[in-house]
């Protein structure tokens, strides 16, 4: 079931307000921060968010799961669903470990994480 807008906004502004508590404890702790130290922290914190920003936006969103299973890329057998699997995933923002639905041929031994 799709979250709605105001579960979404709570669960990114949960994380957000994580991500700098980090951040200002980390300043509390080092002595004298070079602003090398600084941005790379600052760095580091907008990665992490960035990526749980990602994720928040994927989980439970319904346009990416098929309606009907895919057919297979090689014999254009209709493949099998095996359920939801973990995937891990490159994007721009980092890596990313989504749950998707997973599909197979029986047939050829393809298997595939639509869309894509």
């Amino acid at each position: 079931m799709k979250r709605t807008r105001a579960q979404m906004k709570a669960e990114m502004m949960r994380e957000a307000e994580e991500r700098i508590n980090r951040l200002l404890d980390w300043q509390e702790r080092a002595e004298k921060p070079t602003l090398s130290q600084i941005e790379d922290e600052v760095l580091a914190a907008r990665r992490e968010l960035s990526e749980e920003l990602v994720r928040a936006l994927l989980s439970g969103e319904e346009a990416g799961e098929p309606s009907e299973a895919p057919r297979c890329p090689e014999c254009g057998q209709a493949m099998e669903n095996k359920g939801k699997q973990p995937k891990l995933v490159e994007s721009r923002v980092g890596e990313l470990v989504i749950e998707r639905s997973y599909y197979y041929c029986t047939r050829c031994g393809v298997g595939l994480f639509p869309p894509g």
